[in-house]
């Protein structure tokens, strides 16, 4: 018995960024539904074979599919996954890889599908850009933070050591060359002797 709650199947299921070992597969949710992931069901014409893709915790409308066999007929069908369980599949679609050398875009395709490949080259990077932006943010605030470590580290010891210079001609600065550890003996004395009376 199926679940009054549970999604409709996804509609418009499209294969664009057809590669030879590669493509991308999209759908559309039905507008209003909790949808909370998908499951893809790929599998080669031939029966030779299958794949489940099932992603939770996502509002992905596309997914890419990896290590396709080349010049091959594959099926797929895509079913949302809701908080009650999962819709019937869509439709079968069906799509074939390219040859390796088909790789570049020949003149005989369709303009469409170049721009449509286009839309979903961009949806589909932005994840992926994202994840490399923070990454190099990160590595950049430690190299940062790991300078101005350095730096204070350095700018402390040289503070540290332009005070040990100026100190002993800060404590002797009235005669105008002193002689070394004779004078400085004398006026220590002398205070000394004032705090013992």
């Amino acid at each position: 018995l199926a679940h009054p709650d549970r999604p409709p199947s996804p509609v418009n299921v499209t294969v664009t960024q057809l590669k030879a070992n590669s493509a991308t597969v999209s759908w559309d949710v039905p507008e209003g539904d909790v949808v909370i992931g998908y499951a893809i069901l790929q599998q080669r014409q031939d029966g030779q074979m299958q794949r489940f893709i099932r992603e939770v915790n996502t509002t992905n409308r596309a997914c890419v599919l990896w290590d396709l066999a080349e010049d091959a007929d594959y099926i797929i069908q895509v079913q949302s996954i809701g908080l009650y369980g999962e819709s019937q599949a869509s439709k079968r679609v069906h799509f074939r890889t390219l040859k390796e050398t088909d790789r570049l875009p020949s003149n005989s395709s369709n303009q469409g599908d170049i721009t449509m490949e286009g839309l979903d080259k961009d949806r589909q990077l932005q994840t992926g850009e994202i994840i490399i932006i923070v990454a190099v943010l990160l590595m950049w605030a430690a190299v940062i933070a790991l300078f101005c470590r350095q730096y204070d580290i350095i700018k402390d010891n040289d503070s540290n050591n332009n005070k040990e210079k100026t100190k002993p001609s800060s404590e002797h600065s009235t005669p105008e060359r002193p002689s070394g550890g004779l004078l400085r003996s004398k006026k220590k004395s002398p205070s000394v002797n004032i705090i013992e009376v």
